[in-house]
């Protein structure tokens, strides 16, 4: 039986280090989640602000990497988790990317919904990384929230 269990950064990023099969360790986080089959670690979830700065409200959150070893049921549990954990610190909204090759069936199990594409390939612009970080491939967005808008005039507090 799965259970969600409390990670550091350094843990969650030891793990994403082992097992995830396009993307690097996190530089920082908002919290870490792990998901324990009682006997070993078999998936992370880092959570953050929003790597896109038109996003970071101050009320989203992203969903920066989610990683497991393939066990049943892992990845829907630990964005349910996620969620939950976003919600009990007061922000609306959580979101993630996937691969355009991912079926999202893990989201969706955990109430998610697809919002379509989202991006090009790569980065573009002045402050593009020269090595790409991620596959260049389009991703597609996924995001769940609670239908409530931000205070008056806290619309977006990161401004």
């Amino acid at each position: 039986m799965l259970e969600i269990c409390p990670m550091t950064l350094k843990e969650a990023n030891a793990f994403v280090e082992q097992h995830h099969r396009h993307h690097k360790p996190v530089a920082g986080q908002k919290f870490s989640i792990g998901c324990t089959d009682g006997e070993k670690i078999v998936g992370v979830a880092i959570v953050g602000r929003p790597v896109s700065r038109y996003l970071d409200d101050g009320w989203t959150l992203e969903v920066n990497r989610l990683c497991t070893d393939g066990s049943h049921n892992a990845c829907s549990m630990l964005y349910a988790a996620a969620w939950r954990a976003t919600r009990a610190m007061g922000y609306h909204k959580l979101i993630t990317y996937i691969l355009d090759t991912e079926s999202g069936t893990s989201l969706k199990a955990a109430g998610w919904k697809c919002v379509g594409q989202a991006g090009g390939l790569r980065w573009t612009g002045k402050r593009r990384p020269e090595v790409d970080l991620c596959p260049a491939q389009m991703k597609i967005k996924f995001e769940i929230d609670d239908g409530k808008r931000p205070p008056e005039g806290e619309e977006n507090r990161n401004v």
